[in-house]
């Protein structure tokens, strides 16, 4: 059995972070909690990275989206005169044009929980609807309202992948096996090593 610290995720800083200069301030906001950065790169995405990433042939991901952009619509009585694929489809076009529209950094994180921690620090999709103290709460001030009315996707910074499964397709699509490193930190004895107390006891003896 796999032990949780070994968990991995995939986060992108998205063009506008990168281009508003936050990426510093967001690794430092997971490195901080005690996760390890075990690949990082800088990409320029193109059509079909993003394709793979964001799969336009995957009906049942398309609906989803659409089904959740049905319910905002609905919640703010909104009438759509679309079907929820349809939805789905327009949002990954947008998101194909949002992605390619300059480099994003790219990096896979590591440690115990480390999906649900990240999504935790990330924030709500909506920035206007997350929490102050999260990278969204934070750092943007985009809304579904105003993306909406520019026929736009969202611009919210970052992507984290969504479950322990989707993180590893995602890891797939964007790095190597060979381009992710084992290496140890002087934090990880105190996060990890059960024995840690027996050794600092032994340290006052």
């Amino acid at each position: 059995m796999t032990h949780p610290k070994e968990e991995m995720t995939l986060v992108l800083v998205k063009g506008d972070g990168v281009q508003r200069g936050l990426v510093g301030e967001i690794l430092h906001r997971f490195e901080r909690v005690g996760l390890k950065i075990k690949a990082m790169k800088m990409v320029w995405p193109d059509s079909s990275i993003i394709n793979t990433h964001y799969d336009p042939s995957n009906t049942a991901w398309l609906e989803t989206v659409g089904n959740k952009a049905l319910k905002g619509y609905e919640k703010k009585g909104i009438k759509v005169d679309k079907t929820a694929l349809e939805i789905g489809q327009h949002v990954q076009e947008n998101l194909l044009k949002y992605l390619s529209a300059g480099p994003v950094v790219a990096f896979v994180l590591q440690g115990a929980h480390v999906v649900e921690v990240v999504r935790k620090l990330v924030g709500a999709t909506d920035p206007l609807s997350a929490t102050p103290g999260t990278i969204r709460g934070d750092y943007s001030v985009d809304s579904y309202g105003m993306s909406d009315s520019d026929d736009r996707s969202i611009r919210n910074l970052i992507h984290a992948s969504g479950t322990v499964e989707e993180a590893k397709h995602e890891i797939e699509i964007w790095f190597d096996q060979n381009e992710l490193h084992n290496y140890t930190l002087p934090y990880d004895e105190v996060v990890y090593d059960k024995k840690w107390e027996n050794k600092q006891a032994l340290l006052n003896e």
